[in-house]
């Protein structure tokens, strides 16, 4: 706890605070908490200092930075904070949370809608206590979460060829596309909903055969039959590409930067969308004619913290 502000202090309060061996001598604290190191000091400089400590913790794949420990995690496990910091040193956690893709669709006869990447909540500060955090790292269609905070898994495409109320792409952390829409022959549908910060809404399928509407990314919304674009995650990696969308007359469609899944074309062997890729939380690729969707990436979750000065 911080020294109090103003008013009287006493050197034994500050032995207290900074530790030392008695007896004590105020020239023991040179650079305590941002004291000067040298010259004349008083008991008044200490008004308001605390003893910095910085947080410790283990759990993921770990690697140092400079001052920085950084936790990276391709599956679930538990971040330990085994030494809780202060505001004197550190207990704040830099986070970058990644969901699981979304599915891409059913062709439908003609084409699938591509599925949204996962939603990548990225904070700045987050602050921790010493204790045991658990972190979830969502497969396909899954929320992944850490110390608190959760990243939305991505939506879902749209069944192509008229599908009825499951034309229409899902919401998520990047919104599915929505299939095709044959002629126009059936309307109202509409790309899924991306959430503000984490990702970009699908897009809506066009009125040929071969105009699935691609899912949503990190970085961009996604097009009719190609996917959207993924974003850095802070540390070289692109991630969160949506997925492409399929389609019958025509070749494949590309997956968005970053993971995202190809939609399937007829023209391109038809069948099966592409799947996400894996810890990129890439969305999976829409369907050609009667071929299914491919499935969604998984998440990926980085912890970032100063562990000394």
């Amino acid at each position: 706890m911080a020294l109090a502000g103003s008013g009287q202090l006493t050197l034994g309060e500050i032995a207290a605070e900074f530790g030392g061996s008695a007896p004590h001598a105020l020239s023991e604290y040179y650079g305590s908490d941002g004291v000067t190191g040298s010259g004349e000091i008083t008991i008044g400089d200490f008004h308001g200092k605390q003893n910095a400590v910085y947080m410790v913790a283990t759990g993921g794949s770990v690697s140092t930075s400079g001052d920085y420990k950084i936790h990276t995690f391709s599956s679930s496990g538990s971040f330990n904070v085994t030494t809780g910091g202060n505001d004197g040193g550190n207990r704040s956690v830099q986070s970058y949370i990644l969901a699981g893709g979304g599915s891409g669709a059913f062709g439908g006869g003609t084409g699938g809608g591509g599925g949204g990447a996962g939603g990548a909540l990225e904070t700045a500060s987050t602050n921790t206590s010493q204790q045991n955090y658990t972190v979830t790292v969502g497969g396909a269609g899954s929320n992944s979460s850490a110390i608190g905070l959760t990243a939305t898994a991505g939506g879902a495409g749209g069944r192509g060829g008229g599908g009825g109320s499951t034309a229409s792409g899902s919401n998520g952390g990047s919104g599915g596309g929505s299939g095709t829409n044959p002629y126009n022959w059936f309307p109202g549908f509409s790309g899924g909903s991306g959430i503000s910060g984490q990702g970009h809404n699908g897009a809506t399928g066009g009125t040929s055969i071969c105009a699935g509407g691609g899912g949503g990314g990190k970085g961009g919304g996604g097009g009719v039959r190609n996917g959207g674009g993924g974003a850095n995650d802070g540390f070289g990696t692109t991630r969160g590409g949506g997925g492409g969308g399929g389609g019958e007359s025509c070749g494949n469609s590309s997956g968005g930067s970053g993971g995202g899944g190809a939609g399937r074309g007829a023209y391109g062997g038809g069948g099966s969308g592409y799947a996400g890729s894996n810890n990129l939380g890439g969305g999976g690729g829409g369907g050609s004619v009667h071929g299914g969707g491919g499935g969604g990436g998984s998440g990926y979750v980085i912890l970032k913290y100063k562990f000394q000065n």
